[in-house]
């Protein structure tokens, strides 16, 4: 075990003890390193203000670069890497000149997390590759300037020379010794992350902590126990057969866009706006699952098609229907000492689409969000997979309108009725994000709007007599 919290700042070995371990990196910066370039704006990840850059060896060897949210990541999470703030460019960086000589640069707050963020696409960057720079961008605010300029500067930003010493540094500190530190523990492997749950049963599980940051900055709430999982090497495995795709509990949204994408476009779609690129280079799927989330837009894609959950506590592993893992709001049918190990998603036959509804269309929380998988053979439906996010306490299937598709032919008029029955399988609530009607009749026209196969809202143009 060590109990030094070790990493790379500005090329510096920083050797830290004695540290409470939900002291977030942003704050560290400003209050304990007077880096006061990052900037609190929202202190949730959502508006990108903060953002910094985190280097890491990749399971090849080489160096990976993130660009994340400070405000939300924990100070022991960076234990092992490389942390770059927009200090680190100097001021006269390609990125920060761009910025300044094509005017996207006013009051200057949002400023350095858009630098950082168009800094980490410069370095090819996780969840950057070929990305349009709105993409790379979609998690910056700016309220000043507007956007135009910004976007300016994004496309004359050249890509940068990488650091080629960077991954010989970051190797002479890597250890096959977890980091355990007063109310923290970042277990190396699967099964030391096995035996520690089995010791401690009740401590809080952290993945990449966008949800559990928030209990910190919003609730301040205290988490006496931590285990965290992002140095588990084990579950960062990712495997594509022909049945489907299988994806350890720890693989990042950015790292399973691409073989999400493979499985199904409707798939890639739906990753691309979950969060923002700083969301997705830190939350995992398995995170998402474990924390059975009623808004999560992941599990109704997955449940859709039918996707299985392994769990692991100690040497015994069980896998169970993804469906069955939610029990109700706030209930997972996981027991003390049990973690999500991996997830299992068959790959799609038939029609398979995901719908996402929300106030914006980028970086915000589902007000519903719709998966359908139909088969269809000899213009019957044969087979009907249909789940709901925003509809109910936990993620759940449709058995109503299902038992309305099934063994139907494939028509408007089925479409219609399986509809209609959705109103017996929800009754949602209202709130900030839609209410109670909204939500109903929202999911009944994405029904309907089977039959219009392919076609998106972002198609429809008015038309003029």
């Amino acid at each position: 075990m060590s109990q030094v919290l070790r990493f790379l700042l500005d090329g510096e070995v920083l050797e830290l003890r004695d540290i409470e371990p939900t002291t977030t990196v942003l704050d560290w910066l400003r209050y304990h390193r007077s880096r006061t370039g990052s900037k609190e704006g929202c202190a949730e990840g959502d508006c990108g203000a903060c953002t910094v850059v985190v280097a890491e060896l990749s399971a090849a060897g080489v160096v990976a670069y993130r660009a994340v949210n400070a405000c939300i990541l924990f100070l022991p999470m960076l234990h092992e890497k490389a942390l770059l703030t927009v200090e680190s460019l100097g001021g006269d960086h390609p990125v920060q000149k761009a910025m300044v000589e094509l005017h996207g640069s006013q009051c200057g707050f949002c400023t350095p997390g858009i630098v950082m963020s168009l800094y980490a696409r410069s370095l090819g960057g996780a969840g950057t590759v070929e990305a349009d720079a709105k993409d790379v961008l979609a998690g910056n605010l700016c309220r000043c300037t507007g956007y135009g300029p910004i976007l300016e500067a994004a496309c004359a930003t050249p890509f940068a020379a990488l650091d080629e010493t960077l991954a010989d540094r970051l190797r002479a500190m890597q250890s096959d010794d977890p980091l355990d530190l007063p109310g923290w523990i970042a277990p190396k492997t699967v099964d030391q992350l096995a035996q520690v749950l089995v010791e401690r049963p009740q401590a809080r599980i952290i993945a990449g902590a966008t949800d559990v940051g928030l209990w910190v900055t919003k609730q301040h709430r205290s988490l006496p126990d931590i285990v965290y999982i992002g140095d588990v090497s084990d579950l960062s495995d990712m495997s594509e057969t022909a049945e489907g795709l299988t994806l350890g509990a720890g693989v990042r949204y950015s790292d399973a866009h691409a073989a999400l994408t493979r499985l199904h476009p409707s798939l890639g779609e739906l990753v691309r706006r979950i969060g923002a690129v700083q969301v997705r280079n830190s939350g995992t799927i398995g995170g998402n699952i474990a924390n059975g989330s009623p808004i999560g837009d992941m599990p109704p894609a997955l449940i859709a098609l039918g996707a299985s959950v392994t769990l692991r506590r100690g040497d015994v592993r069980r896998t169970i229907p993804l469906e069955d893992f939610f029990i109700a709001y706030g209930r997972q049918d996981r027991q003390p000492g049990e973690f999500v190990e991996s997830v299992f998603i068959p790959r799609p036959t038939g029609l398979y689409r995901v719908v996402k509804l929300s106030k914006r269309f980028d970086s915000d929380i589902s007000a519903v969000c719709g998966a359908f998988h139909v088969t269809i053979a000899n213009g019957v439906v044969t087979a009907a997979r249909v789940a709901f996010g925003g509809m109910a306490g936990t993620p759940k299937r449709t058995m109503a309108c299902e038992a309305a598709l099934a063994g139907q032919p494939w028509s408007q008029a089925t479409l219609e009725a399986a509809a209609l029955a959705l109103r017996q399988d929800y009754q949602p609530l209202s709130d900030v994000r839609g209410s109670s009607e909204y939500r109903l009749t929202s999911a009944a026209n994405l029904v309907r709007k089977l039959w219009f196969d392919g076609v998106s809202v972002l198609d429809v143009r008015p038309v003029h007599a």
